[in-house]
């Protein structure tokens, strides 16, 4: 599929691999190859666990596109929202196995999820834009704030609050947390599960319980590529 995206099928199970250096960066080549293979699952009529390296899921987006220019920025935080809107519209379950931190565009991903599982130790589970000067761009505040406890949302993207795993998962930001050698044993459990679900059923249901939010990523993708951030 790609050497930046590991695809893997199996039973059913197409598990999504993330492969982009020490902290599993976010670049516009991620993102397309991240699409790619969220395309071959849809044909394979698979249900997906996107999961990254050890110790980390992603570190966010690619600090030398975001620093090389305004329009770099701005065009690649749009397609990363899109790919969170299309997550969250992906017609057969989404899991994110979330093997240590998750930063930034990392964490919006464990938001983006059905069914989220993190690990045990000293990771950091977090929305750090502010933290590092960025102004928290509008499809982030509209996933943040559907998809967060409402004691964490504001913590986390006003105050750029991090997280350990137990406070990820009291945030909002984790369904579950398991043990590190756990993760993927847990994922697969999650994923042979989901599969005795209708997925007519799944597919639409997502989308009804998710109009609203739908409606106000793409409202606030908008936003985004007409104002800046």
């Amino acid at each position: 599929m790609s050497e930046l995206i590991d695809y893997r099928l199996e039973d059913g199970i197409a598990t999504l691999s993330l492969h982009n250096g020490k902290v599993n960066a976010l670049s516009p080549e991620v993102i397309t190859a991240f699409n790619q293979a969220l395309d071959q699952a849809e044909q394979d009529k698979a249900v997906v666990i996107v999961t990254g390296q050890p110790g980390i899921l992603s570190g966010g987006y690619d600090l030398k596109v975001m620093t090389s220019g305004p329009q770099q920025a701005l065009d690649l935080v749009t397609s990363g929202s899109t790919l969170a809107r299309r997550l969250l519209a992906h017609p057969y379950p989404v899991i994110i196995a979330c093997s240590g931190h998750a930063v930034a565009k990392g964490a919006f991903l464990l938001l983006s999820g059905d069914y989220r599982i993190g690990v045990e130790g000293p990771f950091q589970i977090g929305l750090n834009e502010v933290m590092i000067g960025m102004t928290m761009h509008h499809a982030g505040i509209e996933l943040a704030r559907d998809r967060l406890r409402r004691s964490a949302f504001q913590r986390a993207v006003i105050n750029a609050e991090m997280f350990d795993p137990a406070a990820a998962l009291n945030a909002g930001f984790f369904d579950k947390v398991v043990k590190p050698e756990a993760l993927m044993e847990e994922a697969l459990k999650a994923a042979h599960q989901l599969k005795k679900i209708n997925m007519t059923a799944h597919r639409n249901t997502k989308l009804k319980v998710r109009k609203k939010l739908l409606d106000g990523l793409q409202e606030a993708i908008r936003l985004d590529q007409q104002l800046g951030f």
